[in-house]
């Protein structure tokens, strides 16, 4: 009798061990998307500086402002500036070397806005600066980073054109800053972004990234270097409306729904 209840001891504590890690992750997870969601509260607006290079390349200069909610503005170059703005009610383009300058109203349905202004405005936010977008099927597990004791890694799998792509986020724990990103194709094909310098605020106990390197199949091909980050820097509205420079080609004009080509048809 005592070697039976030996042996059923035995299993309870065999059969138990992965019900505890499930457990764990399963806790894990919202507390990852609450901390996420206090993270982005504490960073109201930021402003950098820096240059994005490619291996091989010439490096090219960029600044971004932010400012929540939804007030961007970006621009490249020199030599040939090119500046992007929304100012919550309109969008603006500035071309220096065109010396061409338009300005935007919107008739676009809020998802379709808010699309629109992401694939604008992503180049110029390097990861760290923006939240991880969490699907439902995101899962979270424990990790180490050589700049963090405690990690987690944030697991996501795509769906629809990158379907099959695994997308893995570092993050430092508890405080959720980007330490790296790596991606993986059905094929095998990596890549991977790495935080090589930080740049810390104690007052809002978060840090962002201050270097970026970029990795495909084990080699470097590129980097982003932040010359100059201010968080939650005061950035009054009139910055984020452009006015025409003198001399410049102006035009307005109206971002819609893009409709199919209509198919020719026989006859």
């Amino acid at each position: 009798m005592r070697e039976r209840l030996l042996l059923l001891c035995a299993l309870t504590a065999l059969t138990g061990c992965p019900k505890k890690g499930g457990d764990d992750a399963a806790m894990l997870l919202p507390e990852v998307k609450a901390g996420l969601a206090t993270r982005e509260a504490k960073l109201k607006s930021y402003r950098i500086a820096g240059t994005v290079q490619d291996a091989g390349l010439e490096p090219v200069t960029f600044t971004f402002e932010y400012r929540a909610p939804q007030r961007l503005r970006g621009t490249l170059g020199p030599p040939a500036s090119r500046t992007f703005a929304w100012d919550g009610a309109h969008f603006f383009q500035q071309f220096d070397g065109e010396k061409r300058f338009a300005t935007f109203t919107s008739e676009l349905p809020p998802a379709k806005l808010a699309g629109f202004l992401s694939e604008t405005f992503h180049p110029f936010m390097p990861e760290g600066f923006r939240t991880p977008l969490l699907l439902s099927h995101a899962t979270v597990r424990r990790a180490t980073h050589p700049l963090a004791p405690q990690a987690v890694e944030l697991v996501q799998k795509l769906d629809g054109d990158a379907a099959g792509l695994e997308m893995v986020y570092v993050l430092r724990w508890p405080q959720l800053d980007f330490l790296g990103r790596r991606t993986v194709s059905p094929d095998g094909a990596a890549a991977e972004e790495r935080v090589e310098e930080e740049h810390c605020d104690a007052a809002l106990s978060l840090c962002v990234p201050k270097r970026l390197g970029r990795w495909q199949g084990g080699k470097r091909v590129g980097e982003t270097v932040l010359t100059r980050v201010e968080l939650n820097a005061a950035l009054p509205n009139d910055g984020f409306t452009l006015t025409a420079p003198e001399g410049y080609d102006v035009q307005t004009r109206t971002l819609v729904e893009s409709t199919p080509a209509t198919q020719p048809t026989d006859g």
